[in-house]
């Protein structure tokens, strides 16, 4: 049998961080120290967005955004029903109320269709997600939220190095939400970051993750308001960093695996992700919708015989025990792709032809 081919491997090596973490215990700057700020101005260059603020995950990341806009209890949220849990716990962790969004059944994204049709009373924000890190239809959910005065959230937690139109993901909504889990392109352990152009967000959120403190008073800080500790440690700092200086080789590479995917995979009836003309995607999970008649979980199943590692595509937010319990609003585009997407491995060196032969066989 062949060795284990794992969904995504991490695109950093310890040899090339070793000689920096090294230094940065021999200085004894844990945190708050040259690679944070190295990071954080890396992700404004990058993006070409104003403001960068570091957090402990896209989760967190997603929590104080909502705070930032002034989402309290029984405030309505509108959520991308197609996605990660943390997109609507984050909402009903602030006792507000996440009203799910169904998504386009070819890009997985928020329907604005179904976005306008909702907007029978007024919501407080909107959390839009690039699902899989595709950022397409996000220009129609923006005008939504612009013609109806609405914050936009976006949940890029898959989407850095994606863009639309030439602009890179993160400087596109009022406020956007990075995640550096491992399983992302890039990987912090873990880790987040909230991207914004909007000065009063910024200030507000520079205080808030900064335990409340702005200034000096006497010879220690100035807390002028309660606050948060999510910050992200140096050596975090450092890995992020390294990363981002190849991100669009990355990003090229695994649009490159996935076409070679796809040459095989779309004549056995497999359909690959939609992503707009006008769309760079980085290429964060590589997922194609099963034929017809076919039972993805078996899929799965083949695949992991034969030591290869697949999983589902992502959650239907709205289909989950605790969220169908309480609020009852299954939604079916969402639901169909839950039960029908499979992503593949994708990393460098990948062995393509051992996986696509494996589906063949199943066939």
């Amino acid at each position: 049998m062949n060795a284990r081919i794992k969904l995504i491997k991490p695109y950093i090596s310890f040899d090339e961080v070793a000689d920096d973490i090294k230094e940065i215990f021999d200085s004894g700057q844990l945190t708050k120290g040259q690679h944070v700020d190295k990071f954080v101005e890396g992700l404004k260059g990058y993006t070409k967005a104003d403001y960068a603020l570091l957090t402990t995950s896209a989760t967190t990341a997603l929590t104080m955004s909502l705070k930032a806009i002034g989402v309290k209890a029984g405030d309505r949220v509108a959520v991308s029903d197609f996605s990660w849990p943390a997109t609507c716990n984050v909402v009903e962790d602030l006792g507000a109320i996440p009203v799910f969004i169904d998504v386009d059944i070819h890009t997985y994204n928020m329907c604005p269709i179904d976005l306008e049709k909702k907007l029978e009373s007024s919501f407080a924000g909107v959390i839009v997600v690039d699902a899989l890190g595709n950022p397409s239809g996000i220009g129609q959910i923006k005008e939504i939220c612009h013609s109806h005065k609405i914050p936009l959230v976006q949940d890029s937690a898959c989407a850095i190095g994606s863009s639309v139109d030439g602009v890179k993901v993160g400087a596109i909504a009022d406020l956007t939400c990075y995640s550096f889990h491992p399983r992302k392109l890039l990987t912090t352990g873990e880790g987040g970051a909230i991207m914004t152009n909007n000065d009063q967000y910024a200030q507000w959120l520079t205080i808030k993750l900064a335990a409340g403190a702005s200034g000096v008073k006497g010879r220690g800080l100035d807390f002028v308001d309660y606050g948060y500790n999510y910050r992200l440690s140096e050596i975090q700092a450092l890995m992020g960093w390294m990363q981002l200086l190849k991100l669009d080789e990355i990003t090229a590479e695994r649009n490159a695996i996935a076409d070679a995917y796809a040459a095989t995979l779309e004549p056995l009836g497999f359909n690959r992700q939609k992503v707009d003309a006008n769309v760079h995607h980085n290429v964060q999970s590589l997922i194609f919708t099963v034929p017809t008649g076919m039972f993805r979980d078996a899929l799965i199943d083949h695949l992991a015989s034969q030591n290869i590692e697949s999983t589902l595509g992502t959650y239907c937010l709205s289909a989950t025990t605790y969220y169908l319990g309480k609020y009852n609003d299954l939604q079916k585009n969402s639901l169909w792709l839950e039960s029908n997407t499979i992503t593949l491995p994708c990393y460098t060196g990948v062995d393509v032809k051992t996986v696509t032969d494996a589906i063949g066989q199943f066939v």
